[in-house]
């Protein structure tokens, strides 16, 4: 998606994908990945997630990349704390507070380490299908020696509704992680729909163990 149609959502406050509490199938399966304390999360387009509160009593480290500097913002606001920004260029900025940091500015240029483990809700699934390839090669590149991803996908009949968030099929995530471990953890028929998705016959959400 163009950067303007993100910016413009948050600017808008038109943002049906956040949820207003930690993600039910973060808490279930995140012990699935083995992970360990000292280990860092990376959270790819992480909003202001309430997810990287709970990731951040559990690990030292918690980073997330956020396009919009509205959601990294209100995700400090919102939880009271007072962060370090230091500015990294013109489009890149650094929130730093206790364990979680954020930047501010887009995925695909970031200046991101590799991490061990890696929780994608949101991001994949933002993605339309022409930009899927580019931001999985990304992400690998970005996955430590032995790392783990937690991935959502969400999956519906996408020539009944545009997206995002997209449907993102089981054919096509073993395609853009081939050659890696990708064990499916959990389809659930019963997941929250957004006003638009509920005359679907089918939405549900997915959840993937993938590892290097």
């Amino acid at each position: 998606m163009e950067h303007e149609f993100w910016h413009s959502r948050w600017a808008e406050n038109r943002i049906g994908f956040h949820l207003g509490d930690v993600n039910p199938a973060l808490v279930k399966y995140w012990d699935k990945l083995s992970p360990k304390r000292e280990e860092t999360v990376f959270v790819p387009m992480c909003g202001k997630s309430l997810d990287l509160n709970w990731l951040a009593a559990k690990h030292d480290s918690v980073v997330g990349v956020e396009l919009s500097e509205i959601a990294v913002r209100a995700f400090f606001a919102e939880n009271l704390y007072t962060p370090t920004v230091s500015t990294m260029s013109s489009a890149m900025k650094l929130y730093q507070f206790d364990e979680v940091s954020i930047y501010s500015g887009d995925y695909f240029t970031a200046p991101l380490e590799a991490y061990p483990l890696v929780y994608d809700r949101a991001a994949l699934i933002a993605m339309p299908e022409s930009m899927r390839t580019r931001y999985v090669d990304r992400l690998r590149s970005l996955l430590a020696p032995g790392g783990r991803i937690l991935l959502i996908t969400l999956d519906y009949p996408q020539e009944q509704l545009d997206g995002p968030p997209f449907s993102v099929h089981e054919s096509e995530v073993r395609a853009l992680f081939d050659g890696m471990r990708v064990t499916h953890l959990n389809r659930n028929e019963s997941a929250d729909r957004t006003p638009k998705a509920r005359d679907l016959p089918y939405f549900a959400e997915e959840v993937w163990l993938i590892e290097s």
